[in-house]
């Protein structure tokens, strides 16, 4: 068990103000991982007898009072502004304050500010939901290139089999994946809700033979992947759409859904999931893929206001009930939580080392603030997936339209088989 060490009474509480103090001595009898804080005065608190892994500077005193009111958000937005700084492993830091379990959404003022955000960003309005959808998704295309995977440029989580060593690798296989879950054959069609840069579509055609149509919202994101559709030659067997996930044109043979749910918004899940559902034929097969919480809680509130403002994390039991509402048959559900930490460990090594050439881009819009929410927000998703205390995972559900009967195989043997075509 850790213990502070035995730095002077004195020289700690008053410095820390009492809510710190407690977070501190909650953190330090929590979590193994030795650390150190440096107050602003100079003062420090010191948690193990091993040299720490990693020491928080505050800078500012306010800094230090600040979570009696907001708790661990109050740290983190802290760190964001340059109010307290950050040595030694910066991911261990995320992986203890996941050991202390803080929780400040339960804090009437992190409450009262999680209500405005929804009131001024909900996607009720579909104008709203893609206002919500460009601010994250529509950062230029070379700012994402320099840490997604080089092959697929797919930002979702990726699929580790045993003996996976790159994240291109795991990309590759969890598009092989989903596309072997729903039975993709040659000459079917299929949408692919959320489709991001196209990684899922150009498989989806080259590996299995079917024509894709993919759905996104986000303006910048649509024009570069129509102009890459464009410039391999294949307008005729891809097709790009500019909608809303509630508004999917057509139906289609199979559905993939990538990573979109979660952007539903609080209370339109049950209509993005018809929208979904409309968009299947009878007696089609869906891949619904996406962040979901075990058990109904709200979403981080620091994830919502500056990272992806309008999204929201349902529950599984939620999803699944909106799944049957709309008329969905659920076949399989997949947990690949596990996939998804290794995927953001990538994700954030790579945004780290390639920082510099990230913010030549646009040394403007990318700046110190800005790479300290995005470090924080991969650092801390990678520790949050990985946590033995977390609620978040990641699920695949496979669903039918209607009655799936015996148009699927009885056991899951064929998805392994990878050196053999998806089953007719």
């Amino acid at each position: 068990m850790n213990e502070a060490t035995a730095v002077p009474a004195a020289r700690r509480a008053p410095t820390a103000g009492g809510a710190l103090a407690r977070y501190l001595g909650t953190l330090a009898g929590r979590s193994r991982i030795p650390f150190r804080v440096v107050f602003s005065d100079g003062a420090e608190f010191r948690s193990g007898d091993l040299e720490p892994a990693f020491t928080l500077r505050f800078r500012t005193r306010r800094a230090q009072l600040a979570p009696a009111l907001f708790g661990h958000l109050a740290l983190l937005e802290a760190y964001f502004d340059g109010e307290l700084d950050v040595d030694g492993d910066f991911a261990l830091v995320f992986r203890a304050g996941m050991d202390a379990s803080s929780d400040a959404s339960d804090l009437p003022l992190v409450r009262l500010r999680n209500w405005w955000h929804e009131a001024r960003h909900s996607n009720a309005s579909i104008a709203r939901a893609k206002a919500n959808a460009e601010y994250h998704y529509d950062l230029p295309y070379d700012f994402y290139r320099r840490w997604l995977d080089r092959e697929a440029m797919m930002y979702t989580c990726g699929y580790w089999c045993e003996g996976t060593t790159t994240v291109e690798e795991a990309q590759v296989a969890k598009i092989d994946h989903v596309c072997r879950k729903v039975n993709l054959k040659p000459g079917e069609t299929f949408v692919d809700v959320g489709c991001g840069f196209g990684g899922l579509l150009f498989r989806g055609l080259e590996r299995f033979g079917a024509f894709g149509t993919g759905i996104n919202t986000a303006s910048r994101q649509v024009a570069g992947l129509r102009r890459e559709v464009e410039r391999r030659g294949l307008a005729d067997r891809i097709k790009v759409v500019e909608c809303d996930f509630r508004q999917i044109p057509g139906q289609y043979d199979k559905l993939l859904s990538i990573g979109s749910v979660e952007h539903a918004g609080r209370d339109q899940l049950s209509a993005v999931i018809k929208g979904h559902a409309d968009a299947m034929k009878p007696g089609a097969l869906g891949l619904i893929h996406f962040i979901g919480h075990v058990g109904r809680f709200p979403t981080e509130f620091y994830i919502r206001k500056h990272i992806f403002p309008g999204g929201w994390i349902p529950s599984l039991a939620e999803a699944i009930e909106a799944m049957e509402q709309h008329g969905l048959e659920v076949v399989d559900v997949e947990n690949l939580r596990r996939h998804y930490a290794l995927t953001l460990d990538a994700w954030a090594t790579r945004f780290d080392a390639n920082w510099e050439a990230i913010h030549a881009q646009d040394p403007v819009r990318f700046d110190e603030h800005f790479r300290r929410k995005w470090r924080a927000y991969l650092w801390s998703c990678a520790e949050m997936f990985r946590s033995p205390k977390g609620t978040t995972h990641l699920f695949q559900v496979l669903v039918a339209k209607g009655n799936i009967g015996s148009r699927y195989p009885m056991s899951r043997a064929f998805l392994y088989r990878t050196d053999a075509p998806a089953p007719t």
